[in-house]
């Protein structure tokens, strides 16, 4: 573990899970080969602006695309943006690819989409660092909302 945050955070947190590593992926299709998981199991972690210092974090599997008028819907609000990679990183402490909600320098809000189920590989925090867990274990322990918030993606 060493001073991997992500993997320091899920140890006290409690979710079992199953540290994978691998090099650096350079798609999603390449990066759930390597991790020997289906692409749609693959969890993309999303950082999302809805304004000043408020952020939240929407769990997208890797086959799939956040929906921005679904997830405005959800949030109840009429703006949301992502932030550009300097700003993610000062408001989780994570560069972009290496993104997780655990052990980030804030605790934002967590969004599962709701077609995302069973085990599932997130990221760990570094490049070529992964985590397999249980995304029931991730919802309850984060107090994460399910919500359908993704569509597929655009081929």
């Amino acid at each position: 573990m060493g001073d991997n945050k992500a993997l320091l955070a899920l140890a006290e947190l409690g979710i079992p899970h199953t540290v994978v590593r691998t090099g650096r992926a350079h798609s999603v299709e390449e990066a759930a080969a390597m991790r020997g998981v289906a692409v749609s199991a693959l969890i993309k972690t999303i950082v999302v602006r809805r304004g000043d210092d408020d952020y939240l974090f929407v769990l997208v599997p890797g086959d799939r695309e956040i929906d921005w008028a679904k997830l405005r819907n959800h949030l109840a609000v009429r703006r949301i943006s992502l932030p550009d990679a300097e700003e993610a990183f000062a408001a989780t402490g994570y560069r972009r690819g290496t993104i997780t909600p655990f052990g980030a320098s804030s605790t934002w809000p967590v969004i599962v989409d709701a077609s995302i189920h069973g085990e599932v590989s997130l990221g760990g925090g570094d490049h070529g660092v992964s985590v397999n867990a249980q995304i029931t274990d991730v919802v309850g322990t984060l107090s994460a909302e399910v919500a359908d918030v993704t569509k597929p993606l655009q081929s």
